[in-house]
């Protein structure tokens, strides 16, 4: 049985290679140098000589693990208010779902820094809720840890919420309908069997969220402003040390690159489909 499927396979044509039309190889190698020729620059002027002891100073490592504190937070907020709205859009028909889900990925368009302002007219303290969660419970959001939180979750969210919607739509219902032929409970199907179907989709789409949320710059430098331990975060550092240490800005910048290659050479195979 071998023998022949070794020879069937060795019968058919070998696949011919599409032939690219070279009208189309220049604008697409422009495209890639344009690409690829700012992270060469990054790269080519970073101090490696004196890169370790400028990854040990004290307001890098402060900045670096403020914003993997906030990113995780922010993260975790997504993932509890993200995966129950996804859920929402891709199982429920209701009046109005597309306005809805229109209105989810308005943060993917949206300038973070207009997000920075209507986040600071709904919980500045003199906002919509900002004013009653001030008067009731004394909590100020604006210009703290939890309003980077906040910020950050703002804008990451959106990436969340439509991995695990086409998770939610790729994954066989049937396997829903069996467990509620069963007896299962709603609750119980969606924690049983529906959360492991897509439970791939949900890695993928948290993964997505905190490394937006780790880059995240205008909705937080607007919303929670730029102190150093409090909310100065990472992008927020490489903006001022622009101003007065461009090595340190760099340094900064390679950590955050390095970061972003990571996440998008672990998600390759799922969001490109390449080899």
């Amino acid at each position: 049985m071998r023998t022949r499927d070794t020879a069937a396979r060795a019968a058919r044509p070998a696949r011919r290679r599409p032939r690219v039309p070279l009208a189309l190889l220049l604008p697409a190698g422009l495209g890639l140098l344009f690409l690829v020729l700012p992270l060469v620059g990054l790269l080519a002027r970073a101090p490696w000589t004196t890169l370790p002891q400028r990854l040990a100073q004290p307001g890098v490592l402060t900045a670096l693990w403020l914003s993997l504190q906030t990113a995780t937070l922010a993260t975790l907020l997504c993932v509890l208010l993200g995966v129950p709205l996804a859920w929402l859009l891709a199982r429920v028909e209701f009046p109005g779902r597309r306005l809805v889900r229109a209105l989810v990925t308005v943060p993917l368009v949206l300038p973070p820094v207009v997000g920075g302002v209507a986040l600071l007219l709904v919980f500045g303290r003199r906002g919509l809720l900002g004013s009653w969660l001030d008067a009731t419970f004394g909590v100020t959001l604006p210009f703290t840890t939890a309003g980077v939180v906040l910020a950050e979750a703002f804008v990451a969210m959106p990436f969340l919420v439509i991995a695990v919607e086409g998770a939610l739509r790729g994954a066989d219902p049937r396997y829903e309908e069996a467990a509620a032929t069963l007896g299962a409970g709603r609750w119980t199907t969606f924690t049983h069997v529906t959360l492991p179907l897509v439970a791939p989709g949900v890695a993928a789409g948290a993964v997505l969220c905190w490394a937006r949320a780790l880059g995240e710059f205008g909705a937080t430098i607007t919303f929670a402003g730029n102190y150093p331990g409090r909310t100065q975060t990472m992008p927020l550092a490489v903006y001022l040390a622009l101003e007065t240490d461009l090595p340190a800005a760099i340094v900064l910048s390679l950590i955050l690159l390095t970061v972003s290659v990571a996440i998008l050479a672990g998600l390759r195979d799922r969001w490109v489909g390449a080899p």
